[in-house]
């Protein structure tokens, strides 16, 4: 209260005197005294530890000169807003937070039909479709194919494709294992015309002056092309055989001697070439079919001799590696692979036509054979090429 510009009475009430009135100090008088008699509140600071008050002052209508002044701690209300505020900061926080758990939840829960499309499809992708017999029994499962949802329509529309793709695949291989029986029976009962035309061809040849030499010459050809029909055919009766998953002998093979021996005879084939060997000095042992393993060695220098020039060095090499494989490598410094039939070199019947001769004897087979041969003992066959540098490499395990 203030009586003619003097603070008289002057008192302060909060929670910590609990409800008692409290004289202001001196300080917190004259703060008073500024106080202007008006309809609105102001704020005036009290000092210390009363801080910022909300007063309004009013003139006395009974005792003039007399002026009432009531006011409200600004400090508890800021305190009391600050909390306030927290707190909704917090509850808000725990919305959010419960908000985004709630809907991390309900995505993964209407997602995961999908997901088990998905993980259908991989396995489907993980399958080796390229040859054989494919038993293509992978398929979306009912739950996942409700057509009146978006993702069973998408698996729905999986498993039609998988059932047509499983249609395709069966008459692919019902047409492949049709083919391949062909050669084999063709090539089986063409053996034995063969064998006869080249018999009677040889008989004809030992008659001496009894033919005439033209004849003479006609029946030299008839034999030499038995002889060149009934290698196509021995070929593509084993290509036939490796085809049809035939299992190979498995006996220890000394790669080795192979080697050595395979080199020999290309040096009696081809005594132009230069031909080098570089072997361990211990044998080499794998398992496996000596006679194809022969063959696959055999080939391999016959197409270096074969599409070289005279004068070519021809390598072969044996080395037994750390990763449990033997590799075989055939190396010539000669001309190289067109780039265009690197791609296609395994491949049957692949000819160039700088590097394939129809004169020199070449059927196109000889490649695919090792290729066949050496996926039938679970290894692989690779080839690079440049000018002055072509390497067949085959790599097959060491052990069963």
């Amino acid at each position: 209260m203030i009586d003619n510009g003097t603070v008289t009475d002057a008192y302060t009430i909060n929670q910590q005197n609990y409800g008692k009135p409290v004289k202001l100090p001196p300080d917190a008088l004259a703060a008073m005294e500024t106080v202007q008699v008006g309809k609105r509140p102001s704020t005036v600071d009290l000092g210390g530890s009363l801080g910022a008050h909300q007063v309004i002052a009013v003139a006395s209508d009974r005792t003039p000169g007399r002026v009432l002044i009531v006011g409200l701690s600004v400090v508890d209300i800021n305190s009391t807003l600050l909390s306030t505020g927290l707190i909704m900061l917090g509850v808000a926080l725990i919305a959010v937070l419960l908000t985004a758990l709630a809907g991390e939840l309900i995505i993964r829960y209407t997602l995961t039909p999908l997901r088990r499309v998905a993980a259908t499809a991989s396995r489907v992708a993980e399958l080796p479709l390229e040859r054989g017999e494919v038993a293509l029994s992978v398929r979306v499962a009912d739950r996942d194919t409700n057509p009146r949802t978006e993702v069973g329509q998408v698996g729905s529309a999986l498993n039609r494709m998988l059932g047509h793709i499983a249609n395709a695949l069966a008459v692919r291989h019902a047409s492949e294992m049709r083919v391949r029986k062909f050669v084999a029976d063709a090539s089986h009962e063409l053996r034995t015309p063969l064998a006869a035309i080249r018999g009677y061809a040889e008989l004809t040849r030992r008659s001496g002056d009894k033919v005439p030499p033209d004849i003479a010459r006609a029946m030299d050809r008839v034999e030499s092309e038995s002889i060149r029909m009934t290698a196509l055919v021995e070929d593509l009766l084993l290509l036939a055989r490796l085809d049809a998953g035939r299992p190979l002998r498995r006996q220890p093979v000394d790669l080795t001697q192979l080697a050595v021996d395979s080199v020999s005879d290309a040096h009696v084939a081809g005594p132009d070439h230069k031909w080098r060997i570089t072997v361990p000095d211990i044998p080499v042992i794998v398992p496996g079919d000596e006679p194809r393993l022969r063959q696959v060695l055999a080939n391999l220098l016959a197409n270096a001799r074969t599409h070289t020039p005279t004068g070519t060095t021809v390598e072969v090499a044996i080395a037994q590696l750390d990763t449990g494989e033997v590799r075989i490598s055939v190396t010539d410094d000669g001309p190289g692979i067109p780039p265009s039939l690197l791609p296609e070199v395994f491949e049957r019947f692949a000819r160039g036509d700088s590097s394939r001769s129809r004169a020199a004897g070449s059927t196109g087979l000889g490649l695919s054979i090792v290729a066949a041969v050496v996926t039938a003992h679970r290894g692989n066959v690779t080839v690079t090429s440049r000018p002055g540098h072509t390497e067949f490499a085959v790599h097959i395990p060491s052990e069963d």
